[in-house]
């Protein structure tokens, strides 16, 4: 089972997909202490880092996970990785069950989004959900 290091509302999960339950797990601490339903907070954490994990992480980088609340109550998750290829939406078929990690953030979303760490040295995927 991979490892995984918390600090807070940040979780450091190591190449190994098995960790995005315990990601889950940890979304869900969260939502419970604020009252908030945990499907979809669960489910696009789980798209964001299954795709830092895939295709985004050397294979002896780590991805950071975090979660927070924005000031207008709103759910922020974002992940970091160490490179620096940006995402992208794949063109989706109606029986393919790959390729539709950035679509289901991006249907359940108010926004997502992505940001260059200074220096080259990867990138932060961020997604911020509604939680009325």
């Amino acid at each position: 089972m991979g490892e995984v290091a918390c600090h807070e509302n940040e979780m450091v999960v190591k190449q190994d997909l098995k960790v995005v339950a315990e990601v889950r797990r940890f979304v869900q601490l969260f939502t419970g202490q604020w009252d908030t339903d945990d499907f979809v907070p669960c489910l696009v954490a789980s798209e964001l880092v299954t795709n830092a994990l895939l295709y985004a992480s050397a294979s002896d980088g780590d991805v950071t996970f975090r979660i927070a609340r924005t000031d207008d109550g709103a759910l922020w998750m974002e992940v970091q990785d160490a490179t620096c290829d940006l995402p992208h939406m794949q063109e989706t078929d109606t029986i393919s069950e790959a390729g539709r990690g950035l679509f289901i953030v991006d249907q359940f979303c108010r926004c997502w989004g992505v940001r260059p760490i200074a220096g080259d040295v990867g990138k932060v995927v961020f997604a911020v959900l509604d939680t009325a």
